[in-house]
């Protein structure tokens, strides 16, 4: 193994450690679907379903990226949600700084963050042509 990949994998330990929720906090399944169009700064919006105690709930999502971003995409992910002491915790603003890509098709991921200390990690496939390195901020609200 190369340096690169042992550093990559001791960062990716070192984020799955701060992140992990505790034994007591509860947590929800997340799906969304987010369609993100960019010329240095963009605009996106999403649907997707929380299923939190045994309900789905469904919500929209509105982001804007600022930063070098350039394309347009549409993402299919699937995560959880941590750190929710009730169900309206979920809705609010959340942030994200990251990097990422799609060529016709890829993967990748993101974390987010919102005012009330939920965590929501997504991971999924993008499909469209889309370079990003910049400060997103989300908005998520129930329908």
């Amino acid at each position: 193994m190369n340096k690169y990949a042992i550093r990559l994998v001791l960062l990716a330990l070192f984020v799955l450690t701060i992140f992990a929720p505790t034994a007591d906090a509860k947590t929800g399944s997340v799906r969304v679907v987010f369609t993100k169009a960019a010329l240095v700064a963009g605009g996106g919006v999403g649907r997707g379903v929380l299923t939190y105690d045994g309900r789905e709930h469904r919500f929209r999502v509105y982001g804007v990226s600022i930063g070098v971003t350039i394309g347009v995409s549409v993402a299919k992910l699937a995560g959880r949600a941590a750190y929710l002491d009730q169900l309206s915790d979920f809705e609010g603003t959340y942030s994200s700084v990251g990097v990422g890509g799609a060529l016709v098709g890829g993967g990748g991921g993101v974390q987010l963050k919102n005012e009330k200390g939920v965590i929501i990690t997504l991971h999924g496939v993008r499909a469209g042509l889309e370079f990003a390195a910049n400060l997103s901020g989300i908005r998520i609200a129930f329908e």
